[in-house]
């Protein structure tokens, strides 16, 4: 098993773009959990990490419907003890780069997105 530097908790902490973006890849915790597969193969309690905010039966279901969607695979593990581990596929690693220019956008939009939210306006521009 390789072994990869654990996920920080902060990772998508409140004030995380992510969670502004007026679209979704998949389910709303969808391209979280794609993000965290990035460096490689994570099992289920490493990605509760990050994803705290999330309840444990939403991401089973986001992994579910990513497996399901051919952007994860699921490998069971048998030696020496039974393990699980999620991994993108090559078509979720392909969906890594429209991911990433769509969290860029999120940032460079920050302020409007916030002002939209709470009801404001934000001059366009």
């Amino acid at each position: 098993m390789t072994r990869r530097p654990p996920l920080p908790p902060d990772l998508f902490d409140e004030l995380c773009p992510s969670s502004l973006l007026p679209f979704q890849f998949g389910d709303k915790w969808a391209s979280m959990v794609l993000h965290c597969l990035d460096d490689g193969p994570r099992r289920y309690s490493e990605l509760r990490v990050p994803l705290g905010r999330v309840t444990p039966k939403a991401l089973t279901q986001s992994l579910r419907r990513l497996e399901r969607n051919g952007f994860v695979s699921r490998t069971v593990h048998a030696d020496p003890k039974l393990r699980v581990e999620y991994a993108l596929t090559p078509l979720g690693r392909s969906m890594l780069e429209p991911l990433d220019a769509a969290c860029r956008w999120a940032t460079e939009h920050w302020d409007e997105l916030l002002d939209a939210r709470e009801g404001g306006t934000s001059p366009i521009g």
